[in-house]
């Protein structure tokens, strides 16, 4: 099964976000911090698997709020006018639960939610559509066999990767309380890179995290210390001052307020560094935005989506978007 074009939905009204308001009170899904990651129970959503939530015209806002942290899936389907799709929404929520928080699924039934399909304006059932940090990608609009199904998915959380998207979702539904609670033991895969950080060789840390992104795309602790490294490769042998009056000099030049944040990550002033990059995505438009969005989601992934900073950041994020 072949993807669609993942170039975001650019026609006017193709995702209207001030069509379906969340009301007063209503928490936003993906909000709350979690057990290795994001996210909490969608807003007047029936939960329906670990990581998938019947979508409702009062939960549609919140769950896309929450695909600021990590990839939301949107599947449309229709028990009377194509009841295969029923099975293509319950396939896709085995894989919600496979992936482990990786998507959230939000399952549309066109027929109980018309206002949703229409504001997404689908074309027909079923409809996949993925939405990172609030925008949407369509991604398959046919029925698929599971394997295939998996192998698209796949290739989604790899191309995600690669542009430090790596978040994961909480559990919607309680997981296994059986399971033995033990503290965490580390993992030999990244002491190559842990080594050589520690031994002063940048270069060989950024060659040994990228090994392990390349083996296994969906690993956010790799990912995250990927970026940590790049980071501090970037920023060797600059000079901090010369940085920050070139900063300062041109305000809404992106590689300039980068580095300074770069420098600031590197430095241990996280606040600083997210708030940089805030005010940047605020005062630009267009590919300057994208890029320092991008270059502030990779931030994120190398400090953790579950400290409080980040949390805060997105937070800041999403309203300086939007």
């Amino acid at each position: 099964m072949g993807l669609m074009s993942t170039t975001p939905f650019s026609r006017p009204g193709a995702v209207d976000l001030s069509a379906l308001k969340r009301p007063a009170g209503a928490a936003p899904a993906g909000a709350g911090p979690g057990p290795g990651g994001q996210g909490a129970p969608a807003a007047s959503g029936a939960v329906v698997g670990s990581y998938a939530v019947e979508v409702t015209d009062q939960s549609f806002q919140s769950l896309l709020e929450s695909s600021m942290g990590a990839l939301v899936l949107l599947v449309f389907y229709s028990p009377t006018q194509m009841p295969t799709s029923v099975q293509l929404a319950d396939d896709l929520t085995t894989l919600a639960d496979e992936f482990e928080g990786a998507f959230l699924l939000g399952r549309v039934d066109v027929d109980a939610a018309p206002e949703i399909a229409q504001a997404v304006q689908v074309p027909t059932v079923p409809y996949v559509v993925a939405v990172v940090q609030g925008r949407p990608m369509p991604l398959f609009q046919d029925v698929a066999p599971l394997e295939d199904l998996r192998a698209a998915l796949t290739q989604v959380m790899q191309q995600l990767a690669t542009q430090g998207m790596t978040g994961r979702h909480r559990p919607l539904a309680p997981v296994d309380a059986t399971a033995p609670d033990d503290e965490p033991k580390p993992d030999p895969r990244y002491a190559p890179a842990e080594d050589a950080l520690a031994a002063g060789n940048i270069e060989g840390a950024v060659a040994e995290y990228q090994k392990l992104v390349d083996a296994s795309p969906g690993d956010t602790e790799a990912a995250g210390g990927l970026v940590m490294a790049r980071l501090l490769q970037r920023t060797q042998g600059v000079d901090l001052a010369t940085a920050r009056q070139a900063a300062a000099d041109r305000p809404d030049d992106v590689e300039a307020q980068t580095l300074v944040a770069d420098l600031d990550m590197a430095g241990g002033h996280v606040d600083d560094a997210f708030a940089r990059l805030i005010d940047l995505v605020r005062r630009t438009s267009d590919d300057d935005r994208d890029r320092a969005r991008t270059h502030l989601i990779g931030l994120f992934a190398a400090v953790g989506n579950d400290d409080p900073r980040v949390l805060k950041g997105r937070r800041d994020l999403t309203s300086a978007l939007f």
